[in-house]
């Protein structure tokens, strides 16, 4: 199978330090990563800036919230992202973002950014969806809170610009997210049903979900990076650091090398183990001329004799010679020859 492409998503890991932000982006390289995400937007290009309840965020890790001020804390200034991109670069990461709007989506055309990431709470802003996807880049879309149709109208919406280079990534949108709520059957499933590339966007603790959707078939994991969980910030609850990040890597190596590719083994001497199985033997002493019994021929390990299957035709006839316990039995130990071998 292909290489796992393994995200370091940087969010707001930062806690408002540009030199937090790079030494994140070195260690994740340290840590096995492939990739490091940034996040592009304002407080004031995802929300307005309202106190009204419907803006309020309710009980959970950011009780007390409103959007507006949970992104005034969380967001990647604009003007740390060139030399964000240029660390990940001399580090030898793809660097990439998550646009949360359209001047977003212009910003980072300036910088090169090579892959779009459709987060999922944008699955239901087609006109973005829309815009991204007339760049006719890689696109990476996150399906936490989406329903099956809002899954197909994305798609639609990214295939009628003419855009073929789609990942799915099931995603629980639950910050830690409960590991019974994974549900990672999902993703051969929609592998199967939208005809996409598939991966993980995880918010579990700990490398299990990830390890288990590479199994299931996941091309692309992606986990919240931080390099010091002590250093707080909104999403440090659910971040690895960099020792768990570097097990998980390590592990989805693993995975791979395990799944390896579909094979059955065409030619016995390419098996190993393969002389351990069971064949026919010569179980005592036998005389020419003397009948084949239960007794005298036996399925019995290693496997350099006859193979089992022919066994019941051969008792009853008789020894073309003399036999010795412990022969390998062969065709030629039989007076009359079988007719199908």
């Amino acid at each position: 199978m292909s290489k796992t492409f393994i995200i370091a998503e940087l969010s707001a890991n930062h806690n408002g330090s540009k030199q937090i932000a790079m030494d994140t982006i070195r260690a994740a390289k340290e840590a096995g990563a492939d990739a490091v995400k940034l996040q592009t937007y304002t407080a004031d290009t995802l929300t307005l800036n309202c106190d009204a309840p419907d803006f309020r965020l309710g009980k959970g890790l950011w009780e007390g919230e409103t959007f507006y001020t949970l992104y005034q804390k969380a967001y990647t200034p604009w003007e740390w992202h060139e030399d964000l991109f240029r660390v990940a670069h001399e580090e030898g990461l793809v660097c990439f973002s998550t646009p949360f709007d359209k001047s977003a989506v212009d910003f980072l055309e300036e910088l090169g950014n090579p892959i779009y990431k459709i987060a999922s709470f944008e699955i239901t802003d087609i006109p973005l969806i829309k815009y991204i996807a007339q760049k006719h880049k890689p696109i990476i879309l996150s399906t936490g809170i989406a329903m099956e149709e809002d899954i197909r109208l994305a798609l639609d919406t990214i295939r009628g610009e003419g855009c073929e280079d789609i990942t799915l990534l099931k995603c629980t949108s639950a910050y830690p997210a409960p590991i019974e709520d994974a549900n990672l059957l999902t993703i051969p499933d929609m592998k199967q049903r939208f005809g996409v590339k598939v991966g993980l966007s995880d918010h579990t603790e700990g490398c299990v979900v990830p390890m288990a959707a590479v199994a299931l078939g996941a091309e692309v994991v992606e986990k919240h990076f931080i390099i010091d969980r002590s250093i707080g910030g909104p999403d440090s609850a659910f971040s690895m650091e960099a020792p768990e990040f570097k097990v998980m890597v390590d592990s989805i190596r693993q995975v791979e090398n395990a799944l390896g590719e579909v094979k059955y083994p065409t030619n016995p001497s390419e098996i190993k183990g393969r002389n351990y199985c069971r064949s026919l033997y010569v179980a005592e002493d036998v005389r020419a001329g003397e009948v084949f019994t239960e007794r005298n021929v036996r399925s019995v390990r290693p496997g350099y004799g006859l193979h089992p299957k022919y066994l019941n035709e051969i008792l009853g006839k008789k020894a073309a010679r003399s036999l010795m316990k412990g022969e390998r039995f062969g065709f030629d130990c039989i007076e009359q020859v079988l007719s199908e071998r």
